[in-house]
């Protein structure tokens, strides 16, 4: 075989690799930069390489509406994972590609939640319509900031009745308030549901998400890996959130600007999330290392 059919022949084999690998990105302080925005150069090089049939997407506790406007400008026909997992949804045409639900079970947490004095925002589709629930004159300080970031949106659905709290198929649950009330409901269901409590990136205050079991970042992705029939996933991550997704993955990258514990955990360490790091290494390395 002469050299330049041999360079050809590894050249495909190569290509053939690599969409036979999905991508996985974490979003906040990650894919996108410290603005909340992917940048026009993030946004160039994953429509160029979806278009040549890498397989990518990005996996985010953010729910696809505001997942949406802080990726404006990616417009590749991509699955994204929202809400940590509890969803795997096409980023055109908004179907629900793989859904995770919570069962009945969850009406114990709500008792548990209100008795504690806990009013979580509740996230459920009522009547096919996805909403998010919450009792507006018992919101912690945190809960009312965070819902006047999503004032006029669609989905707000402010209740007076906790059954009206937990109506519809549930899928997501958001407790803001103080460490002290917080960490013993962690403690007491982190075994039983996926749990994640840690301090927003953005405003610091102390968040409790409790999703169902199945809802992960590395479920989700494992579930995405089998239906694409992907024989590889490489993720990138910031946050010890990402850890279970580093787990699940065969190539796990940390931006520079990641906890301590996940670079830890990674394969290598790449560039900040502000200088674009996961697209220029998936411009620069997964279509030519």
């Amino acid at each position: 075989m002469s050299s330049k059919k041999s360079v050809q022949s590894a050249a495909m084999e190569k290509d053939a690799e690599h969409k036979k690998t999905l991508y996985v990105s974490d979003l906040d302080g990650t894919l996108l930069r410290s603005g909340q925005f992917t940048s026009d150069y993030t946004n160039r090089v994953i429509n160029s390489l979806t278009e040549q049939g890498i397989k990518f997407s990005y996996a985010t506790a953010r729910s696809l509406v505001t997942a949406k406007k802080v990726t404006k400008g990616l417009h590749a026909r991509i699955p994204l994972i929202v809400y940590n997992g509890a969803f795997v949804m096409d980023n055109e045409t908004e179907e629900i590609l793989i859904a995770n639900y919570f069962d009945e079970s969850v009406r114990e947490v709500f008792e548990d939640l209100l008795y504690h004095e806990v009013y979580p925002i509740v996230y459920s589709y009522i009547d096919g319509m996805e909403k998010f629930s919450f009792l507006s004159d018992k919101c912690s300080k945190g809960a009312r900031e965070f819902l006047e970031t999503r004032k006029g949106d669609r989905r707000s659905n402010p209740v007076s009745t906790s059954e009206q709290l937990i109506s519809g198929n549930c899928f997501y649950i958001t407790c803001i308030d103080d460490p002290q009330k917080l960490e013993p409901i962690y403690e007491k269901y982190k075994d039983s549901y996926h749990a994640v409590y840690q301090n927003d990136i953005y405003s610091g205050e102390q968040w409790l998400e409790i999703m169902p079991q199945e809802a992960s970042k590395s479920n989700a992705a494992l579930q995405l890996k089998k239906l694409l029939q992907c024989e590889r996933m490489t993720v990138f991550g910031d946050g010890r959130n990402d850890i279970d997704l580093f787990e699940a993955a065969d190539e796990c990258y940390a931006v520079e600007n990641a906890v301590d514990e996940l670079k830890a955990a990674a394969t290598g360490v790449i560039g900040s999330n502000d200088e674009d790091a996961v697209a220029e290494w998936l411009e620069t390395m997964a279509v030519k290392k």
